[in-house]
């Protein structure tokens, strides 16, 4: 399992990833799961992959075999990241319609997603996420993340604390407690940690940085996130008990 997220903000991209893969419990491996194909000055394009690790890898190793041998097709041609997201979707059936039977033959799960955020000349930054049939959704502003992987322990900060205009900065570090809460509560997500900032029409990335186990500054937010989540805990008014009261529990119950 891995957990991959993407945010997008009036002012760029934030995409997150950890870079573990369990295949059972005496099995655990890293491998890289963000990926930069940008085109400075141009287009900026990142992906974050999910899922089956050989399926993954092969549409990684497609996409990259297409730029080499600069077929017509590829992340650098195509006009609009639409148009990109679709054509990864593509890669995804097609590798899928190589190996699905037979690994359903040992019944390996062949699911998958992907993350693509970025920007072209002359539009606006978008994210998308795309999923193992090929077909895709984007970020709004109303919904300005995306997730892939074990998405649901740290989903809560996300729906809470994040907005289509939060700053960067503080998106950045939205993303980084959220991979951390992930890490917290599965063990099957775990560091290395990598994190790309984008700043909106820069078409550079100026900001990346990878964690590892250990990190000073991982262990500085995951400290300092449980002393306010307890601070604010005990900050919280109390509740309303009822007292003195006559009726029996089950009443109460019944009521």
């Amino acid at each position: 399992m891995t957990y991959c997220l993407g945010i997008i903000t009036e002012s760029g991209i934030v995409m997150a990833s950890d870079s573990r893969t369990n295949a059972g419990v005496d099995y655990i491996s890293t491998y890289l799961k963000l990926f930069d194909f940008s085109l400075t000055g141009e287009r900026v394009i990142l992906i974050s992959t999910s899922g089956n690790l050989s399926i993954t890898q092969g549409v990684v190793n497609e996409l990259k075999k297409d730029l080499k041998i600069s077929e017509g097709t590829n992340l650098h041609t195509l006009s609009t990241l639409y148009e990109i997201a679709r054509y990864i979707g593509g890669k995804i059936r097609q590798i899928l319609e190589q190996d699905r039977s037979w690994l359903q033959k040992d019944r390996i799960d062949t699911g998958c997603s992907i993350l693509l955020g970025g920007q072209i000349k002359g539009q606006d930054p978008e994210l998308f996420l795309i999923y193992a049939q090929g077909n895709c959704i984007s970020a709004t502003k109303e919904t300005p993340f995306l997730q892939i992987g074990e998405t649901k322990y740290g989903k809560p900060i996300l729906d809470r604390a994040l907005s289509f205009y939060t700053s960067l900065e503080a998106a950045a570090k939205c993303a980084l407690v959220s991979i951390d809460s992930t890490m917290k509560s599965n063990l099957s997500v775990g560091p290395p940690i990598n994190l790309v900032m984008y700043e909106k029409d820069s078409f550079k990335i100026r900001h990346r940085l990878q964690m590892r186990l250990g990190d000073p500054y991982l262990a500085k937010v995951r400290k300092f996130w449980e002393v306010a989540l307890k601070e604010a805990l005990d900050e919280m008014p109390d509740l309303n008990w009822l007292y003195d009261c006559q009726e029996s529990q089950e009443d109460i119950l019944i009521d």
